[in-house]
C-alpha cells in the first residue's frame, strides 16, 4: 500500500506539470538561472576589491 500512495502523488503531480507546461506560458526555469548566474558573475567582476601587490623588491 505504501508504493502506490506515494506513487499516485508522484503520477498526479507529474501529469499536472505536463498539462500546465502545454497550456501556459511557463518560464524556461535554467535559461533564468544562467542569466542570473552570468549577471552576478559581472558584478562580482566590477565591484571586487583590487589585489594587494607585494613590491618587496
Amino acid at each position: 500500500m505504501g508504493i502506490i500512495k506515494s506513487s499516485f502523488s508522484f503520477i498526479v503531480g507529474t501529469t499536472f506539470g505536463v498539462y500546465v507546461a502545454q497550456n501556459y506560458n511557463v518560464p524556461n526555469v535554467r535559461k533564468l538561472f544562467n542569466t542570473g548566474l552570468l549577471i552576478a558573475k559581472h558584478i562580482e567582476e566590477n565591484y571586487r576589491k583590487p589585489k594587494k601587490r607585494d613590491d618587496d623588491d
